[in-house]
């Protein structure tokens, strides 16, 4: 079963409503749609890949990717991920009008678990209203995190995104992919940096970084992961990691789930 047949978020007065999914019971896409309201989609378990606004966004254990109102987007879960979805009202909270990730602390977590909880018709003046106001108040206050890999809507730059996504291991130069599109290696160059605000280096290292934390939410090992994205050897793996991150893959996950 889609999970956009489960609930429609905008039927809901409520300025904040919460909803769990276990993605062993739904199918693991959800196509590209849009609602009125805003929405926060965080992974309790495994890890849910977005596209919005022109950006590839990874949701791990422990971080919430913001999708403002009006923004079409879609999502793809790993099999063994619990996700949960937060909608929002226009203008309910002091969070940005534009996609973004935060860092989220074990007691925002559990606010909206709890909210998950409450009916999506609770009262206004009751608990459930309290709640959702102070757990706003609280989510404006996150740090942000990189998790995103820009595309834009250039269509060669979504070939290479295309491209490399399915086969991250791929290490051909920006001259071989210059030639791919049909343009000259300073013209691609140009264009990456003009359409996703990063050279083709970084935003390459951006590309595993995202699909090393989904492969690494679903069960994948450190050695699996390195090995399908390329690298050498574990260690050089690792020290991308590190570096992107400020902790070793291993440590990472543990931090997500404390």
């Amino acid at each position: 079963m889609l999970a956009t047949a489960i609930l429609d978020p905008d039927a809901a007065d409520a300025t904040a409503i919460a909803h769990r999914l276990d993605f062993t019971d739904h199918a693991a896409e959800v196509p590209t749609h849009v609602h009125r309201k805003a929405q926060l989609i965080l992974a309790s378990h495994g890890a849910v890949t977005c596209i919005a606004a022109d950006d590839v966004w990874i949701v791990p254990p422990g971080c919430g990717i913001w999708i403002p109102g009006g923004v079409p987007h879609s999502a793809r879960a790993t099999a063994n991920a619990r996700v949960d979805y937060l909608f929002v009202e226009p203008g309910a909270s002091r969070l940005p009008d534009h996609c973004c990730a935060l860092e989220l602390t074990a007691m925002i977590r559990a606010m909206i678990d709890r909210l998950a909880h409450e009916p999506s018709d609770y009262s206004p003046d009751g608990h459930a209203a309290r709640l959702a106001r102070v757990m706003l108040d609280e989510l404006a206050e996150m740090p942000r995190r990189r998790l995103n890999l820009p595309v834009s809507g250039d269509s060669r730059i979504r070939a290479i995104a295309d491209a490399l996504t399915a086969a991250p291991s791929d290490r051909s130069t920006l001259a071989s992919w210059a030639i791919r599109v049909a343009m000259s290696e300073r013209s691609l160059a140009r264009l990456m940096l003009r359409e996703t605000g990063l050279t083709f280096g970084r935003w390459r290292q951006q590309l595993h970084l995202v699909v090393a934390l989904r492969e690494l939410a679903s069960g994948a090992s450190v050695q699996q992961v390195a090995a399908e994205l390329g690298y050498d050897s574990v260690n050089a793996f690792i020290t991308m990691f590190r570096k992107a991150l400020g902790t070793t893959p291993a440590q990472y996950f543990v931090q997500r789930r404390a």
